[in-house]
């Protein structure tokens, strides 16, 4: 491999060594692609994953400061991954931002009942993800939380 080059074995970027530590689950290749480059790229270390049950597997390895969860998606659905993961003791505090299609008030309910910290309805822009994962993560830190 030349110099400066990387692999091309992973579909996923590699988390990006420095900032606060952002999971995402997003079946979507080409949205799980754009959300690890946009947040990696302002300095955020990004692991990315395809569905719910992937998502649970790594964020039990490591606690990440916000999560990013696809409402729909194979294998786990993101409301029943957010059930768990407000479920669980460790991971409870964690802020959840879901991202989906589905722009129906009953599905945002839903969502911020069940412990979602914000709701963003795609297609989004990638600017306004930045701010408010930039603002959840201060939200977390600040000592009133």
């Amino acid at each position: 491999m030349l110099p400066g080059r990387q692999s091309s074995k992973s579909s996923v970027p590699r988390a990006a060594a420095g900032g606060p530590g952002i999971a995402v689950a997003e079946d979507d290749r080409g949205t799980r692609l754009l959300i690890s480059h946009k947040l990696t790229r302002v300095g955020y270390r990004v692991t990315a994953c395809a569905d719910g049950e992937q998502l649970l597997a790594q964020v039990a390895k490591e606690r990440p400061k916000l999560i990013i969860l696809d409402l729909m998606m194979p294998v786990k659905d993101g409301y029943t991954t957010l059930r768990q993961l407000k479920a669980d003791p460790a991971l409870g505090a964690v802020p959840v931002l879901m991202l989906s299609s589905k722009n129906h008030d009953e599905d945002v309910v839903r969502c911020l009942e069940a412990g979602a910290a914000d709701y963003m309805v795609k297609p989004f822009s990638p600017d306004e993800l930045v701010i408010r994962v930039r603002k959840l993560i201060a939200r977390e830190n600040s000592p009133q939380s």
